[in-house]
């Protein structure tokens, strides 16, 4: 099931999709959302495409309201991170900024990518949280690669003030957004693989 703050007809689209996504474990102090899709491409091509998150993130979900500003470096140490621009105004004099989202600990180019970091409202809390992407090349009867199926696990855990019901269904609906973002920017989740 999946759980979101879609408008009407983007979790309707969701819905139809061939997307797997739900919470699939929680307790007072953890949760664990996991989602899966498969896309018409190459491992290759996954990969590319999730190393390049300004192309494919949701814009409602940064900091800066433009995903465009956000960059991933593949590599153990790599940063998940965002540029925040530099601004004049009111409460602002012309820095620019900078978030973390994740820290890269693993980067197995078109196979696994894991980060550590609290996502969103998270951030400021002491919970831990591990997203782990995998890639898998999906074969057809004869052998041939027709796609690649692309799971996110995201396993939070830890104390943080909120409810941990509530917390993990939003951050599961949210997690959902960018699966589908991604999928989408590969031409869009198959329905039979």
């Amino acid at each position: 099931m999946i759980r979101t703050t879609l408008p009407a007809a983007a979790l309707l689209a969701v819905l139809a999709a061939p997307v797997q996504a739900e919470v699939t474990e929680q307790s007072e102090t953890h949760f664990v959302t996991r989602h899966a899709v498969d896309v018409a491409a190459q491992p290759k091509d996954v990969w590319l495409a999730l190393i390049a998150p300004g192309d494919w993130w949701n814009d409602s979900h940064t900091w800066s309201a433009d995903a465009s500003n956000m960059t991933l470096t593949p590599q153990a140490g790599g940063c998940f991170c965002e540029k925040i621009p530099a601004e004049d105004g009111v409460t602002t004099f012309g820095l620019e900024g900078s978030v973390q989202h994740m820290q890269v600990v693993l980067a197995m180019p078109q196979a696994v990518l894991r980060m550590r970091g609290g996502l969103g409202p998270l951030q400021s809390e002491p919970a831990q949280g591990v997203l782990t992407i995998t890639m898998q090349e999906i074969e057809d009867e004869d052998g041939e690669a027709t796609a690649t199926r692309i799971v996110w696990e995201y396993v939070v855990g830890g104390a943080m003030r909120f409810e941990v019901p509530t917390i993990s269904e939003a951050v599961d609906g949210v997690i959902a957004q960018q699966v589908l973002g991604l999928a989408e920017a590969l031409g869009g989740p198959v329905a039979d693989s």
